[in-house]
């Protein structure tokens, strides 16, 4: 069979379109194998740069200068750090990382971080000063009131202002405990509590030198209710005389008009 029959022939025209096809299938993997490289970078490698420290803002802007980019993937709360700064970034600083890798990072949150204060009256100076610590908080001073027993706390001051349990205050805030040192030697004379809310009738016991009791309520106590509760009775009537740091019970309501019958006839006896 001559060249130009061979040519011609079933046979030949099966080996043409092999290697046809086996060139095509060689030009697509060689563009396909330059495409990925392209693509991944291959072989392009680039220092991360040190971006703890920086605002995520600054952050782009220089991880972008190296083909890099940001991605914060969770924040925490450190008063040793800037608010709203990063504080951890992955992959570290200083390493090689491929241009397009995604920098992932930890922020430092924006805003301070808000505790509850919690109630510490009637728990040692000690316990109290460990509870704060524990949340965050700071003993700034402690100031002695005469009280039943000695070295409880009586109650908690922020800014020099009475606190309730349950606020929330900034994170590194500065306490001050009101601790008692025991009875006095002086007599006082008891304060009207009638109409008060609660937190007045602590604060107006604490300023004559006198501690809240017990408090009884003559309806059921919810979170809707607790702040619509006033004194309607006390165990010691107002004007009488007590030893400093002596205990005042009293009795709660949230009908007005029966605090103010009972702030009307303590008005009366008090008049004669």
């Amino acid at each position: 069979m001559d060249f130009k029959t061979f040519w011609n022939s079933t046979t030949a025209f099966v080996l043409k379109n092999f290697f046809i096809a086996a060139i095509i299938v060689a030009v697509l993997i060689v563009g396909a194998v330059k495409w990925l490289g392209s693509f991944t970078h291959h072989g392009e490698e680039v220092v991360v740069p040190t971006i703890t420290g920086l605002y995520v803002e600054e952050a782009q802007i220089l991880a972008g200068n190296e083909g890099l980019t940001i991605q914060v993937i969770d924040s925490t709360y450190s008063k040793k750090e800037p608010l709203g700064t990063i504080v951890e970034q992955n992959p570290r600083a200083e390493s090689n990382a491929k241009r397009g890798r995604t920098v992932y990072v930890i922020v430092n949150a924006k805003t301070v971080r808000q505790v509850p204060v919690p109630d510490l009256r009637d728990v040692s100076c000690r316990q109290a000063e460990a509870t704060l610590k524990a949340l965050g908080l700071e003993v700034e001073g402690i100031e002695y009131e005469p009280s039943e027993y000695k070295d409880l706390v009586l109650d908690l001051k922020y800014n020099g202002e009475h606190i309730e349990p349950g606020m929330r205050i900034s994170e590194g805030s500065l306490i001050t405990l009101v601790v008692g040192f025991g009875r006095g030697t002086e007599n006082v004379e008891v304060p009207n509590l009638t109409g008060m809310n609660l937190a007045d009738i602590r604060a107006t016991l604490l300023n004559g030198r006198l501690i809240l009791g017990s408090v009884t309520y003559d309806a059921e106590l919810t979170e809707e209710n607790k702040h619509q509760f006033v004194a309607f009775s006390q165990s010691v009537s107002a004007g009488s005389q007590l030893l400093e740091g002596s205990r005042i019970d009293v009795q709660m309501t949230t009908d007005l008009q029966k605090a103010a019958t009972a702030s009307a006839q303590q008005s009366e006896e008090d008049f004669f």
